[in-house]
């Protein structure tokens, strides 16, 4: 019940902020700037349109699974984006404008810009949000770098110095992003050699009988150690309990939490995974818990947390863990989003460190909602571990 009143909530506010976003722009974009009625009526409508688009997606794909609904939610999926940038740049060239009146008008002046400038302002934030998408489309577009970084931990066992962990996060396999998409990223991922894979969550958008062909080539990921995962947000939203049955039988380890020594030649190493943070709104046993994933660790011994959501490494800083490998943000995915995740989550993308405790979080592997990526390029991440 808590969950359904959680998610009644949740669709009310995403409902409220898309009719008021596409009020916004209609009156910005056209109303403001006063077209003819032809023309103006033509733009509220397509702009009300793709508003609807935007609702109306998710449901059919939700009911008709992925592959049926693919232009739709391609239209909607590149509509937000296009929206996203239209609002920044209407934001911004409204604060610009009342700065301008407020520093420069009488004090009795009215804020007015007039037609002349409402038809300024809303080319100007058409040319930004084109300009802005087409940049982002073409990224998205490219396939996910490698991203290689050396972390030193002090307790790192000199006879595994150069030990490689290939991270990927953040798949978002779906409408937009399929079967050749993971073959794609599985083909990259073991031309690497890792000795060990991580998929730190977010690997799918969508229930088990609608994307069971389009995950399969994740079972063909390999490594010296194998192949760990660990649930993301999505995957609760997707039915966790029947992804976590998937991945199994495909021969991936889901860590949840608990830990494995991995090492050779005398030399080890523990490796733990910890359910997502919003997991234990779905009940069951499903809840983040760092104590029971790292109970009874020899604390001489180094430890690799995997958790998908880098709030996460509040908690690992007080239990003493090396490094926490984690996703979840894209790197902000669409910039200047970036700026307002770190609101929630100081960081963001890259390398952090408190006290003794390392973090490193990937920008993801794929990409949700628009398939678009603006300063903040996909990657795989090539993490090479060495004796501090």
């Amino acid at each position: 019940m808590r969950l359904r009143l959680l998610a009644a909530a949740f669709v009310a506010v995403l409902l409220g902020v898309v009719v008021a976003g596409h009020w916004y722009l209609a009156r910005r974009l056209v109303l403001d700037s006063a077209l003819p009625a032809p023309v103006g009526a033509a733009l509220v409508a397509l702009v009300a349109g793709l508003g609807a688009a935007l609702v109306a997606a998710p449901i059919a794909e939700h009911r008709l699974g992925p592959a049926r609904v693919r232009p739709l939610a391609r239209v909607a999926a590149t509509w937000l984006g296009v929206a996203f940038f239209l609002l920044v740049g209407l934001l911004a060239a409204d604060g610009l404008l009342a700065t301008a009146s407020t520093a420069f008008a009488a004090p009795d002046a009215a804020v007015d810009g007039g037609t002349l400038v409402a038809r300024l302002r809303a080319a100007a934030a058409v040319v930004f949000a084109a300009a802005a998408a087409a940049v982002g489309l073409a990224s998205a577009r490219r396939p996910p770098a490698v991203r290689r970084r050396e972390i030193r931990l002090a307790r790192w066992p000199p006879a595994l110095d150069g030990y490689r962990i290939v991270q990927v996060s953040d798949v978002h396999l779906g409408a937009l992003l399929g079967r050749p998409f993971a073959e794609a990223v599985v083909a990259r991922v073991n031309g690497l050699g890792a000795d060990l894979v991580a998929i730190t969550g977010d690997l799918v958008d969508g229930a088990v009988h609608h994307l069971r062909d389009a995950a399969a080539p994740f079972g063909g990921l390999a490594a010296r150690d194998g192949v760990f995962f660990v649930t993301g947000n999505h995957d609760y939203y997707s039915g966790a309990d029947a992804w976590i049955a998937e991945l199994r039988r495909l021969g991936i380890r889901v860590l949840r939490n608990e830990r494995v020594t991995l090492g050779r030649d005398g030399a080890c190493f523990d490796l733990a995974g910890v359910d997502d943070r919003q997991a234990r709104l779905f009940g069951g046993d499903h809840g983040e818990d760092v104590p029971r994933a790292l109970a009874g660790r020899d604390p001489g011994r180094a430890v690799v947390l995997l958790a998908h959501d880098p709030g996460t490494f509040r908690r690992a800083v007080r239990h003493d863990v090396d490094l926490q490998v984690s996703g979840h943000t894209h790197g902000g995915q669409l910039w200047p989003f970036g700026w307002l995740v770190r609101l929630a989550v100081p960081w963001v993308e890259g390398h952090h460190r408190a006290g003794a405790s390392q973090l490193w979080v990937s920008r993801g592997t794929g990409f949700w909602g628009p398939p678009m990526r603006l300063r903040a390029p996909a990657e795989i991440s090539e993490l090479v571990l060495r004796p501090a």
